[in-house]
């Protein structure tokens, strides 16, 4: 379990990171998203314990940041941005010095290098220095070392970052794979697809706060209700504009093209039959239908962009209202 409470970090008199609240239970996965210096890199080395709040509590698989920050950094794998890794050493080695700092026996420590070699498809490079490595190659050195001592709560910071597609799609799996074995993740990641189908919460942070917090379904609902439909036909129809128009539930009918059509509307499933069944009547040709609802980037859009008067709820999980954060305007 991760879980925050009003965390702040000032340096200085600048705020870097302000009234952040999150809970993060084992077997689930928050992603962390906002663009740069919006103060995630500074929540995760609070929560990781590498940085004292100024501000709040936190705790970490049971271990409070503040005053039990070794216990904590004992208890958790992390990835930072740049892997800093001992460059002039080989895997085995580098891992192995890690596995010693972490308490592990001899025995268990060898096992696990070899199992998490072959994991990343490294096996071919242990007897290699890490200054040759390309990136992607690298990343996974920093990763391996992150899950080297079966941590409780992991802390992955653009965890496929340089990897080609079949590394990437496996990483992408082992992290939901250790969300099954119960452990609590915190994913910073730029790839909004990725935050999408990997995580169960997304936290949108800006400026040091979090903006909007809750399931990616949810954030895009909350964000417009509303489904596109764009309907293609396969010749001009005089009266079709009219008919949608005339059509209950549907919103905002246009006509982009002379074989293209295009309302809103939020009951997708009710309203869409009715429509398209007024349209075939009044001697439409339809081709296709697609449907299209808000994507995660429209909410990250909205949300790194909102210029901030009002307020509104931020659902972190537990269906409490902790944190009034800034929205749309008036």
């Amino acid at each position: 379990m991760i879980e925050a409470d009003e965390l702040g970090r000032r340096f200085g008199d600048f705020i870097a990171v302000e009234h952040v609240s999150l809970r993060v239970p084992d077997g689930t996965i928050l992603a962390l998203l906002g663009p740069n210096g919006a103060g995630k890199t500074t929540t995760v080395r609070m929560l990781a314990g590498l940085l004292a709040p100024t501000t709040g509590e936190a705790t970490v698989a049971g271990y409070d940041v503040r005053r039990d920050p070794d216990a904590v950094r004992a208890h958790i794998g992390l990835v930072t941005d740049v892997p800093g890794l001992h460059e002039q050493m080989t895997v085995p080695a580098y891992l192995d010095f890690f596995g010693s700092l972490y308490g592990m026996p001899l025995d268990v420590r060898a096992r696990r290098i070899d199992d998490l070699l072959a994991f990343f498809d490294l096996e071919a490079h242990r007897e290699e220095r890490m200054a040759g490595f390309s990136k992607g190659m690298k990343q996974k050195v920093a990763l391996a070392r992150a899950l080297l001592h079966d941590p409780a709560a992991l802390f992955l910071d653009e965890p496929t970052s340089g990897l080609d597609p079949l590394a990437a799609r496996a990483v992408r799996e082992l992290v939901v794979g250790l969300k099954h074995d119960s452990r609590s993740i915190i994913l910073c990641t730029h790839d909004l697809d990725e935050a999408e189908r990997l995580a169960d919460q997304v936290a949108i942070m800006r400026q040091g706060r979090i903006v909007a917090c809750d399931a990616p379904a949810a954030l895009r609902a909350r964000s417009s209700p509303d489904t596109t439909v764009r309907v293609e036909l396969a010749e001009p129809c005089s009266s079709a504009l009219a008919t949608l128009a005339a059509t209950d539930g549907v919103t905002a009918p246009a006509l982009p093209a002379a074989t293209l059509l295009e309302y809103r509307t939020p009951h997708p499933t009710e309203v869409n039959p009715r429509a398209l069944e007024r349209l075939i009547a009044a001697g439409a040709r339809i081709v296709s239908v697609t449907c299209v609802t808000r994507s995660l980037e429209d909410v990250y859009a909205d949300a790194v962009s909102a210029d901030g008067r009002d307020a509104v709820r931020v659902d972190t999980g537990n269906n409490k209202q902790i944190a009034a954060v800034a929205a749309r305007g008036k």
